[in-house]
């Protein structure tokens, strides 16, 4: 036998071998987060809850608008669904550190679906006003001030083996943006038809897809001692936090990204309308096509996690999401704009998930509650700055020029990062 007909038979044989792997079995090895039982339980009923979220703040956006024809007025909105997590977070990363996760998540999911049935309520019998919305956002912005800092603590409980977090942080990111993709695409549909209130009552009803799988969830809960005063608990993190170099640096990323890059979602009611000139349904899809570019985006970290290096991810995803939404604001074509908002969700996430996972990967268990809200104190608490920044700006030099100011100083700090990318190699010591 050659030598050739010899490397023909292996050939073949390796093509049998990879074809009777079963299906189940390659999704596995690309996503091997998955292989956890509670992670999938998770998962799903988390994706359907975060379409229900989607709904909702497409809708709200939309109906503030259409109440008060003012941009500012929808960053206000935004800004008081964050504003909590600016004072709260930190006291929030203290109960994550010192109760179990999922009790935690049994009351914030609960309390958060109460809301959005209220305002539903109010909507379809039309007693609602915008303070009204405004307030009930700030109410929601409380819940996830602890909510938040729970679900990012959860995950590392959700996987059986500690090196598929990367992969797990990932498909989380991927999750959110499928429900992206999803919930705004089915919300401009359902304003249209239905109305906002009715988008607003499926949202509160799709929490119980989260409850009943925390129900069948079974983990052990990791729980350490923490400082009974809760200052002391929250001086105690913060010092943690900033004294490692690696995490100091990615939140002071993250701070940027979330007073100056994702602040432009906030504009998106006003562009569909003033620059598009159309409704609720292209709206919807103007947010779907930027979570389906975040869904890719999610899913090449996860198969990609192992063999291509943090920085690179972080560096490239930022690249991208400056350049990309630059560009989106030249556009005026609605075709060439649902192309390059992919290419905006998927820069976005990319530099997102891989934050996270550094993040998460670097911070020691004991730390971990205290140090996930300092990341969603930084990245929610601060984005009512940006939001109401950039509602301010677009109001006086307009929605595209506001954007481009923004995406400046997103450039300007990446250009301050690349010399010291060396930083942003983890140290893993959890």
């Amino acid at each position: 036998m050659s030598v050739v007909d010899e490397n023909l038979i292996l050939e073949e044989s390796a093509e049998v071998a990879a074809a009777s792997v079963p299906w189940t079995q390659k999704i596995l090895t690309v996503f091997p987060a998955f292989s956890s039982r509670n992670y999938q339980l998770y998962f799903f009923g988390q994706l359907v809850s975060m379409i229900g979220t989607w709904l909702q703040i497409v809708a709200e956006g939309w109906l503030v608008f259409q109440l008060t024809h003012s941009a500012l007025y929808v960053g206000l909105d935004a800004a008081a669904a964050m504003i909590p997590s600016l004072f709260l977070s930190l006291f929030g990363g203290v109960i994550v550190d010192k109760f179990p996760k999922r009790t935690i998540l049994f009351v914030t999911q609960t309390a958060a679906m109460v809301l959005a049935l209220i305002l539903g309520v109010m909507t379809i019998t039309g007693t609602v006003t915008v303070w009204w919305i405004i307030f009930l956002a700030f109410l929601l912005g409380i819940v996830s001030a602890v909510n938040t800092p729970a679900l990012q603590s959860y995950v590392v409980e959700l996987v059986e083996d500690k090196s598929h977090l990367a992969s797990a942080i990932a498909l989380g990111a991927g999750m959110f943006n499928a429900a992206r993709a999803i919930g705004p695409t089915v919300a401009g549909l359902l304003i249209a038809v239905y109305g906002t209130g009715v988008a607003f009552i499926l949202n509160g009803v799709s929490y119980l897809a989260i409850i009943v799988a925390l129900y069948f969830i079974r983990t052990q809960p990791i729980r350490h001692g923490v400082a009974e005063n809760p200052l002391a608990a929250i001086r105690e993190g913060l010092a943690y936090t900033f004294s490692h170099e690696t995490i100091r640096l990615l939140l002071v990323l993250t701070g940027i990204i979330s007073i100056f890059g994702w602040s432009y979602s906030t504009l998106m009611p006003v562009i569909a309308t003033t620059i598009f000139h159309s409704g609720a349904d292209t709206l919807g899809y103007l947010y779907a096509t930027t979570g389906l570019g975040a869904f890719t985006g999610a899913m090449v970290v996860s198969a990609y996690a192992k063999r291509i290096s943090a920085e690179r991810f972080i560096l490239g995803g930022l690249t991208l999401f400056a350049l990309s939404l630059f560009t989106f604001t030249f556009v005026t074509s609605l075709p060439v704009a649902y192309l390059v908002l992919f290419v905006v969700g998927f820069g976005l996430v990319m530099l997102f998930s891989t934050t996270n996972s550094s993040i998460q990967h670097a911070v020691e268990d004991h730390m971990r509650g205290r140090v996930m809200s300092i990341y969603a104190l930084v990245f929610m608490g601060l984005a009512p700055i940006g939001n109401v920044e950039i509602g301010a700006a677009a109001e006086r030099v307009g929605s595209e020029m506001a954007i481009r100011l923004s995406v400046v100083v997103v450039a300007l700090f990446a250009m301050y990062l690349y010399p010291r990318r060396h930083k942003l190699v983890v140290r893993h010591v959890a």
